[in-house]
């Protein structure tokens, strides 16, 4: 019995199966996303969505969906789902018996005493999508018709009907090569197995996506369906069926489609799912690795990398190796110094807890400071050097002040009208939280290495910065931290960004400090998916992510819960009260067991309404949620151990 399974009866409720997706990813950019009964309710979902080299490596969705049809004494059966207004038309997900995710997806079809299986993936590092069809039970001869929905357009628009596209297709071994507009590469559709292709090009008009329509944008688009591929199976015959932008041996399919399948690894447990989750987020270009911040939409990104970079590599996978690669190849890509232009002051920061994180996994600082010592020392003295009309700029006091007019400076970067939501200017809490502790850490390593003149240099600054820290952001008769300290004093909102100084390894807090802000966050901003990022005692909190973009982004940092914090909340309890915390990690782990069959089967969302149920929105596999659960997960697995 597979792990992550659906039932006949949960699969043909679409209000259930419609919110639950999946996802399968070549590793190299390019993926695989619909819903469990294979109705796109997104214009990110596609059988084949492909980074095209001709269009600046921008996503494109080539092969939108793939309807089948089971035909007997001449009747056909249509598997497909498409929603047309309030109407879905065909119904084929009424046939379904049963879905699971194991190493492939697996639907199966009953029609009659007909049972077709259908397995679909994608091959690692290749443009390819598979599905293979096994014909189980049937009682007459059969034929399987295969029609294919062609989009060739990028992920965030929708096609509509014109006269530029390219009706023709041309003829290649085993099946037919689609190229519907200029600049993009041809799109191969292949069978295993001799079969027929009836040309019957047509347009199918105002195909609706739910999720889009939800989300207050344009919601329909129109398809090609160039013709349908026909063919006999037979009861036990298995076909495998390809869309590639290379030409393909028909002859080798079925040894390829089992050659990619069996390389995949299996969804287990929990752990397992989540593991498989975050190696999808690593992506290969060449001989480069770099990580996605999210499916289905997002791309490669600063912060978000390096917040995800240990989870996965390190804590998740156990994979020094990758974690080296991956940091290498992003400093040569972003450089030492990686702020985006100035507008994300804490992420070089970020990249010094990369180097923290790879020596606690480690259990040792040995050669960190010859390897990496270079790019500590180079951030911290660009913070020290940075000069008036910087985003950032180091105070007498020897705090960080960020400050760019209607510039968002923080990971709380949401807009509305072209203004941040939540601008933060001036000294913020987190950003001072990486400085104190950046600078620390490389106290510890140049102290190791018996390099005085750095030790000298810096260690006043730390006690300043550690002194004026406090001082500056500390609540008296609150007992917890302000968000930020700007031009018109603390800001007392309950936010989560006071929690990173109780988990870096290195704070200015006393212990009692700590006490009082992790029983802060506990009550105020601890949900069962992660944690709020503001508190629902604040007059501007927003309990649910949902609505147009200019809802959603109102409410993006003011109120949704994020799985992602939970790590810092759970190693921080760690630290302060040892195995005492241990049955309460694992209870806040284990809830989110049930939401791998939610949003995205077999991973995590970006973001859950901040109110109870705590429904999930946003990317619906998103890296930074699922490094953190792992790096939890190991957290709680080495107190077990006893180990830390």
């Amino acid at each position: 019995m597979a792990y992550l399974q659906f039932n006949k009866g949960e699969l043909v409720n679409l209000e259930y199966s419609l919110k639950r997706e999946v996802l399968s990813t070549n590793h190299a950019g390019g993926y695989m996303n619909t819903t469990i009964v294979c109705c796109n309710t997104r214009k990110y979902h596609g059988l084949l969505v492909l980074p095209v080299a001709n269009f600046n490596n921008d996503k494109f969705v080539l092969l939108s969906s793939l309807d089948e049809s089971l035909i007997q004494h001449g009747k056909a059966f249509n598997l497909g789902i498409h929603r047309y207004g309030d109407v879905y038309e065909p119904r084929g997900h009424k046939y379904i018996r049963d879905f699971e995710i194991d190493k492939c997806i697996t639907i199966t079809y009953r029609v009659g005493g007909m049972v077709l299986r259908k397995e679909m993936m994608l091959a690692n590092n290749k443009a390819q999508y598979f599905s293979r069809y096994t014909l189980l039970e049937a009682n007459s001869p059969t034929i399987l018709q295969l029609k294919p929905f062609l989009a060739f357009r990028h992920i965030h628009t929708l096609s509509k009907t014109n006269m530029d596209a390219e009706r023709s297709s041309r003829e290649i071994p085993g099946g037919r090569a689609f190229r519907m507009y200029e600049g993009f590469p041809d799109l191969n559709l292949q069978l295993s197995v001799k079969s027929d292709f009836i040309s019957n090009p047509d347009w199918y008009y105002n195909i609706e996506y739910k999720e889009e329509r939800r989300r207050a944008y344009e919601s329909t688009e129109d398809l090609f369906v160039p013709g349908y591929f026909e063919l006999p199976i037979k009861k036990g015959q298995s076909i495998i069926f390809s869309a590639s932008t290379n030409v393909e041996k028909p002859a080798g399919l079925k040894a390829g489609f089992e050659k990619y399948k069996e390389a995949r690894s299996s969804r287990e447990s929990f752990e397992s799912c989540l593991k498989i989750a975050s190696k999808q987020f690593i992506v290969s270009d060449g001989d480069k690795l770099s990580i996605y911040a999210g499916y289905p939409w997002l791309d490669k990104n600063s912060r978000e990398t390096l917040l995800a970079l240990p989870g996965i590599a390190l804590w998740g996978l156990g994979d020094k190796q990758k974690f080296n690669k991956i940091l290498e190849d992003f400093i040569a890509r972003e450089g030492s110094f990686p702020d985006s232009g100035g507008v994300k002051p804490d992420v070089p920061l970020w990249l010094i807890w990369n180097i923290q994180q790879y020596s606690i996994y480690t259990g040792s600082t040995k050669g960190v400071w010859r390897d990496a010592g270079g790019i500590i020392k180079d951030i911290l003295q660009r913070y020290r050097e940075a000069k008036d009309g910087s985003s950032v700029v180091l105070h007498g006091n020897g705090l960080l002040w960020a400050e760019r007019r209607g510039v968002a400076l923080s990971w709380m970067d949401a807009y509305v009208n072209g203004a941040p939501v939540t601008e933060r200017e001036g000294y913020q809490v987190e950003l001072n939280s990486l400085w104190y502790n950046a600078i620390s850490f490389a106290l510890e390593l140049a102290s190791a290495a018996k390099e005085r003149s750095f030790t000298e240099e810096w260690e006043p600054l730390r006690k300043q910065v550690a002194k004026s820290f406090v001082k500056a952001f500390w609540i008296e008769h609150g007992d917890y931290l302000a968000d930020y300290v700007g031009h018109e004093g603390q800001n007392k909102c309950v936010r989560p960004n006071q929690l990173f100084t109780c988990s870096f390894p290195y704070s200015p807090l006393t212990e009692v400090q700590r006490s009082h802000v992790l029983k802060r966050v506990q009550q105020e901003l601890l949900t069962e998916r992660g944690i709020r990022t503001l508190s629902p005692v604040s007059p501007h909190f927003k309990g649910e992510y949902d609505g147009d973009e200019f809802s959603r982004n109102s409410a993006y940092h003011m109120g949704t819960a994020r799985p992602w914090l939970l790590g810092f909340y759970i190693d921080a309890n760690f630290k302060l009260h040892g195995n005492a915390f241990l049955t309460k990690a694992e209870d806040l782990i284990s809830a989110f067991e049930e939401d791998v069959q939610i949003h995205c089967i077999g991973s995590v969302s970006e973001v859950y309404d901040g109110d109870p149920p705590h429904q999930p929105h946003g990317c619906t596999s998103y890296s930074i949620s699922v490094a953190s659960l792992l790096w939890a997960m190991r957290i709680i697995e080495n107190h077990k151990n006893r180990k830390i």
